[in-house]
Parts: structure tokens; C-alpha cells; sequence
């Protein structure tokens, strides 16, 4: 249906601000160039501007909270991070830029108290430290971990193919996720790709297409009249097809893919040659592709206050940033490392969407064995018993990870005495099962934290008859006996393409992991339970 356009004074006294600032689907015919010409010139408004203060990394956010606020640069972190190899690299350049030291798991480490380390693995994930000036042997780790991926859609090793006079490209689920919520919206791909240089070596890229470049079509309600009564229970394998153009003459390109190698036919050489466009090379130089799909819409505030955040892959980059953040803003002073005694850690892993099993997954013992080389590069002359064993008796996990928020719709899906709320800060999760690593004294000292800084915090247990979810908590725990607690910040529509959290539990989960970071060592040592 065609819309009467809008003009441009009408859009600038709209009486949501959020309208001003974001950008609209290409169907909408807005005039944003039109004066109605009985407006005296004095009058007219100044030339009207559509970059998105409230979605865009490009300009200052207005109003996103108090003095301190780290809401605006999670959005930047975010419309930054389409992929799990986007968000770390990202989170590589910020650890550099406080002055982080990065690390090679190939090399001898060489490391001091009071220094600040970093190592990535697979580009995909990260663990980052900071190692107090009152250090001694046997003294613990205090670590939050989160996880990079989330559920999206994955190029196929084979992924051309061709329809009814259309160009498509197959893929493959990964994770659990909401996929009738992928048709009809603006996609792209980013991801990662390995170039042949010109002196016959091979690098390491992220590539992302900015512009929306794939689209999945929903079905007109006139060819799938009981969608609304049945459901719209869409094949995975025949209905989830991006649609990339249409199917021209053959063309010099697809001329060309008749001669080329197999690899490169295994893609449209249209999507190729889009490709090499972005990355500036030879579409024959590109060896090797791994690329997610990806919504473009950018992250941003919304709701009448803009008091929520709309953006995919809040699940798990939400609480990614605000442990990077905690970590880097707890250390980045001179004298914050003074009187630590501890080693402060973040981890963030790849595939727990899939269940963590890889090399870059929780599940693998990276993080372990980091602890196992920071404390033997420690020990100096210390030849002592268990020096290893102690460090992890000492030391407590953070598992860090979004809760299911209560839906105004659906209050009967939560326990009736467990209802965590937007804006009402972090959610503790327990599990009777073990779903989750939560225990009744890690429960307690996680909150003590919260007490003593006035954070507020929450509880969720799911309900008896529905199965419960499980992060990398119970993996990590369990790997070699860390004491645990699993929390996350409330959201609805989880798994979605598009999912919503409240501006205010980013911030509240910013200032409870850094009071983490900062006081968890006092807090700890007046607990006695083994003794």
C-alpha cells in the first residue's frame, strides 16, 4: 500500500523523538527535502539531518542515562559487532587502546603483577586479565565470562543455487533461534575470509556488507489463507533460501564460473564479485569464506522514553560488553591495581549457542590452561605444593548471560513468584538441577555486592513443567571445580532477530561487575564454609 508522504516539518514535530533519529524501511516515501511554500523563509526549520544519534556510532548519544553512562557505547559496540568475529576483534582494539599487552598462546608469556594481558583464539574468542601489584602465589582468579555468537544464519560450503528466475543463497541454522522472525527483513553478510596476498601468503579478514543485500519472503496471505488460524510454521531446509537477485542472462560472470575452480562455484560469482568489491581484491584471491547473515538494521533506544534497546544479538553481546567494560575501567588508573591481591579476568567464548564443544568453546579448557600459565609464570622461585589448585579454591566465576524477563504478555510462562523485570537490575538464576552453577553461598556473595554498592538484584527459577535453559556457568564450574554464579540482565524476545532489554540494566550490570572487580576480595574472605 502506497503512503501519503511525509514532509519534513511534519517528521521534526513528531511527538516520538525516536522517529527523528532512525532510519525507516526504503518502502516509506518520506519528502524530507519539501517546504510547504506559504512558510516564510525565517521560519523554515535547518536543514534537516538523517544520521541517527540514537542508533549510529558516527554521533554522540543524547540522554542515555547519568554521568557514567556506558549505554551509547554499547550501541557503537553492537552496530560494530554483526559477527562473533566482529565483537572480538572489537574488543581486542579497545583492550589495546587502554593498554592491554596481547598475548600469543604460541609463545613463552612473560608476565608481572600490576600488568594487563590479553590472547584471542580463533578470532572468535577472547580472554583478557589484569594482575594485582599484591599478587603471591596461590591467590585466586575473580572472572566474568560471556559468550561472543549468537543465533543467526550461516553461509552453506555450497551456497548457490537458483530458483524460478531468482539467485538464491542456501544456509544453515545455528542455535535456537526464532526463525520466523528472519523473513522480511533487510539482510546482509559479514563474517571473515582468507585472502591470497600478492606475494603468495595468506591473511586473516573480517569483511562486512553493509547495504541489505538478502531478503527471506514471507508467503502473501492469499496463497497461505490459515496462516493466522494454523501458524506460520515455516521449512527450515525449503522456506529459510535468502533471495539474492534475479536471475539475469547468462552473463560474462557466470561465463567465468564454468571455468573456474570448484570452490568459487560453490558461490554465485555475483555474491563473489560483491565480495572482492568490499574487500579490495580479486575474486580469484579469495580463498576461503565463513560468513554469517546478518540483520542491518542498526541497534538503537527505543519506547516512549527511550528507555529499552532494540538490536539483535543482544543475547550474549550485552553482557560481553559490560564485563570488557567493567574489566578495562576497573585497571585503567595507576594506582587501581595497588592493593589487589587477585587476578581479574574476562573470558569470552564462542559456540555456547551449540553447546560449547570446540576448540573456542567453554567447553575446551582455554581458560584453564590460561590460569595454569599465569600462576606458573608467577611462581618465580616459589617451589611450594599446589600452587594451581589453590589459585582455583581461591578464585570465583561470574557467568554472565541474559535472563528471561517477564512478558506482559505471557506472565503465565514464569514462575508466579519469579518475575524478573526490565530496568530492575541483574537476575541470579538458579536451577534445583544444576542448569545453572548458582549456589546458595555464591548466590549470597554476588548479592552482597550489589548491597553494598545499592545495586539492586533479582531472582528467576523456571517453573516445574517447563524445561530450563543452561549456560556456560554449570561447563566452567565443572571443568575444575570454580565456585559459580550464574546472572544475566532481563530481556524479552530472546533469540529473536530483533530483541529488546532496558537501557538501565546495562548500566546497573556495568557498575556490579566492576564493584566485582573491585571488592569481591573483602567480601570473600569474611565467609568461612570448608573449614
Amino acid at each position: 500500500m502506497k503512503m501519503a508522504a511525509i514532509t519534513r516539518l511534519q517528521l521534526l514535530h513528531h511527538p516520538f523523538p525516536i522517529l527523528k533519529a532512525c532510519t525507516f524501511p526504503h518502502s516509506f516515501n518520506f519528502n524530507f527535502n519539501f517546504i510547504p511554500p506559504n512558510l516564510h523563509r525565517a521560519t523554515r526549520p535547518r536543514k534537516f539531518s538523517t544520521t541517527l544519534p540514537l542508533c549510529s556510532n558516527s554521533d554522540p548519544i543524547p540522554e542515555v542515562g547519568s554521568k557514567g553512562s556506558i549505554v551509547g557505547d554499547l550501541l557503537d559496540y553492537l552496530n560494530d559487532s554483526w559477527t562473533h568475529f566482529h565483537a572480538t576483534a572489537e574488543a581486542k582494539r579497545q583492550l589495546i587502546a587502554a593498554g592491554f599487552h596481547l598475548l600469543n598462546e604460541n609463545d613463552e608469556w612473560d608476565l608481572k603483577p600490576g600488568g594487563r594481558y590479553f590472547f584471542t583464539r580463533n578470532m572468535s574468542s577472547l580472554v583478557a586479565f589484569a594482575i594485582g601489584e599484591k599478587y603471591t602465589v596461590g591467590n585466586g582468579f575473580h572472572v566474568i565470562a560471556a559468550h561472543t555468537d549468537s543465533p543467526c544464519l550461516k553461509l552453506k560450503p555450497k551456497s548457490a543455487s537458483s530458483k524460478s528466475g531468482y539467485l538464491l543463497v542456501n544456509v544453515q541454522t545455528y542455535g535456537s533461534g526464532l526463525w520466523h522472525t528472519w523473513f522480511d527483513r533487510d539482510l546482509s553478510v559479514a563474517g571473515r575470509v582468507i585472502v591470497r596476498g600478492s606475494d603468495g601468503s595468506f591473511m586473516h579478514k573480517l569483511v562486512k556488507i553493509k547495504r541489505p543485500l538478502l531478503r527471506v519472503p514471507t508467503l502473501a496471505i492469499h496463497l497461505d489463507r490459515t496462516v493466522n488460524k494454523d501458524g506460520f510454521k515455516p521449512n527450515l531446509e525449503s522456506h529459510l533460501i535468502p533471495l539474492l537477485s534475479t536471475k539475469l542472462e547468462e552473463t560474462s560472470l557466470e561465463s567465468k564460473e564454468k571455468s573456474t575452480s570448484s570452490s568459487k562455484a560453490a558461490h554465485h560469482p555475483l555474491f563473489m564479485q560483491v565480495l572482492s568489491d568490499e574487500l579490495n581484491c580479486d575474486v580469484d584471491d579469495i580463498m576461503s569464506i565463513e560468513l554469517n547473515v546478518c540483520d542491518t538494521q542498526p541497534s538503537c533506544l527505543g519506547g516512549a522514553n527511550n528507555e529499552f534497546i532494540f538490536s539483535g544479538r543482544l543475547d550474549n553481546l550485552a553482557s560481553s560488553y559490560c564485563a570488557l567494560r567493567a574489566l578495562i575501567d576497573s585497571c585503567k588508573s595507576s594506582g587501581d591495581l595497588s592493593s589487589e591481591h587477585a587476578i581479574r579476568m574476562v573470558a569470552l567464548f564462542d559456540n555456547e549457542e551449540v553447546g560449547s564443544d570446540s576448540v573456542q568453546g567453554a567447553g575446551a579448557p582455554t581458560m584453564f590452561q590460561a590460569m595454569r600459565r599465569i600462576v606458573s609464570c608467577l611462581a618465580n622461585e616459589y617451589i611450594g605444593e599446589g600452587a594451581f589448585e589453590r589459585a582455583i579454591r581461591h578464585s570465583f566465576l561470574v557467568s554472565a548471560d541474559m535472563a528471561h524477563g517477564v512478558h506482559p504478555n505471557f506472565m503465565d510462562k514464569h514462575e508466579e513468584h519469579h518475575r524478573p523485570e526490565l530496568q530492575k537490575g541483574l537476575v541470579i538464576k538458579h536451577n534445583a538441577n544444576q542448569r545453572y552453577a548458582t549456589s546458595g553461598v555464591t548466590a549470597f556473595l554476588f548479592k552482597e555486592i550489589g548491597k553494598i554498592h545499592n545495586l539492586p538484584t533479582q531472582e528467576f527459577v523456571v517453573r516445574n513443567d517447563m524445561g530450563c535453559g543452561s549456560t556456560i556457568g554449570p561447563i566452567l564450574a565443572s571443568g575444575v571445580g570454580i565456585r559459580t554464579v550464574d546472572c544475566g540482565i532481563a530481556q524479552l524476545s530472546m533469540h529473536s532477530v530483533r530483541e529488546i532489554c532496558g537501557k538501565e540494566d546495562v548500566d546497573i550490570a556495568y557498575k556490579h561487575f566492576k564493584a566485582f572487580y573491585q571488592t569481591f576480595s573483602s567480601i570473600d574472605k569474611k565467609l568461612q564454609v570448608d573449614f
